[in-house]
């Protein structure tokens, strides 16, 4: 298994992404059409993102999240929740196209993202309003990550400025949120008296990746504490619980388990296959919405997968798209969940465009 590519930021992916967009022009105009194979040759599997149909459904995916953007710049869930962790998945899809915030079809609409999310940075470095919001980590964990791939393309000195200094004081609020255990819950451990949730937990621990391949200090033991509470919390048949206090194995939280430790560069030979094997046979079937979480639970798999590569990846990616695309909305949204179409919608174009390889924290 191959290990992920760290990034740290200064400006040199800008420079190379154009390198790569001017050579890719020049192999367009000077290879016979019989050696174009990119873009032509369509997946043995089936469906994949070259597929003229899977680029329609996710061209409109990305056009409704644009136009239903707010003048202030955020998104939100169902009844106006959550613009924080909205704002910031949403950001994501659109960061995954492949618009910075200064080139791309998307730029205006993910500076004004980020934008947002800056007036959201309180001085104790939470990113979120915690009078609003009763779940202010999830939006800390999203909006987090999406400023640390922001940053990586960032081309304005004052602008990076403010970035780490927001990023910096995100991953100390990370630090002083963290429960005993080691995880984290919808609120910080002092404002929840030390309740601990797996989910949160992914979130944070990604979020705090993403600022690490940016040149954010991160402090290690947090990372350690974090993924020893997901092992403590991993029961014998691979699956991961609700939380340190139990609840049972959860496939959403393994995937999302699976993906974090992933990016927190842990791949042990025999604990991290458990996980594997146990999210195999709860998630595998693309119809089955027993465990509950559907789109939250492949938003996770989807990115274990791919990093997996090879057939495994292919044959899934087949089935998942497969569904994503016969679900899309004449107007471009999934409307499929409780959430609201916002969520969804980010969370099927991320999987949609994971094999763009645009953001780092996906790659393989």
């Amino acid at each position: 298994m191959r290990k992920p590519v760290v990034y740290r930021f200064s400006g040199k992916r800008v420079l190379w992404r154009r390198l790569a967009l001017v050579c890719r022009s020049v192999l367009v105009v000077s290879v016979p059409a019989t050696m174009l194979f990119w873009g032509s040759v369509k997946s043995a599997y089936g469906l994949d993102l070259k597929d003229p149909k899977v680029q329609q459904v996710v061209q409109r995916g990305l056009d409704w999240l644009a136009k239903n953007q707010s003048r202030a710049g955020h998104w939100t869930a169902n009844n106006g929740q959550y613009p924080t962790a909205m704002t910031g998945l949403a950001g994501l899809a659109l960061l995954s196209e492949g618009s910075t915030t200064t080139q791309g079809k998307y730029a205006p609409n993910i500076r004004r993202a980020v934008d947002f999310l800056l007036t959201k940075a309180r001085p104790n470095g939470l990113i979120g309003d915690p009078h609003r919001d009763d779940r202010y980590t999830y939006g800390h964990g999203f909006a987090t990550l999406f400023l640390s791939q922001v940053l990586g393309e960032e081309e304005d000195q004052q602008r990076r400025e403010e970035l780490v200094r927001v990023l910096t004081k995100a991953v100390q609020f990370s630090g002083q949120a963290q429960t005993r255990a080691g995880g984290w819950g919808y609120v910080s451990a002092k404002d929840g008296q030390g309740f601990d949730e797996g989910s949160t937990t992914i979130t944070q621990v990604q979020a705090l990746r993403g600022c690490r391949n940016t040149g954010i200090p991160v402090p290690k033991e947090i990372i350690d504490n974090a993924i020893n509470y997901i092992k403590r919390c991993t029961l014998p048949d691979g699956g991961v619980q609700y939380n340190s206090q139990g609840g049972g194995g959860r496939p959403a939280i393994t995937a999302a388990a699976i993906a974090c430790l992933f990016n927190a560069g842990e791949y042990d030979s025999e604990y991290v296959p458990r996980l594997l094997n146990y999210c195999e046979k709860n998630l595998s079937n693309i119809q089955h919405e027993g465990f509950g979480h559907w789109h939250y639970a492949h938003y996770y798999y989807s990115q274990v997968l791919y990093r997996e590569s090879g057939k495994k990846w292919e044959e899934y990616r087949d089935k998942i798209f497969e569904r994503i695309v016969r679900e899309a909305g004449p107007d471009g949204a999934w409307t499929q969940g409780y959430i609201g179409p916002v969520f969804t919608t980010s969370i099927n174009l991320t999987i949609l465009q994971l094999e763009k390889a645009t953001l780092p924290i996906y790659q393989r």
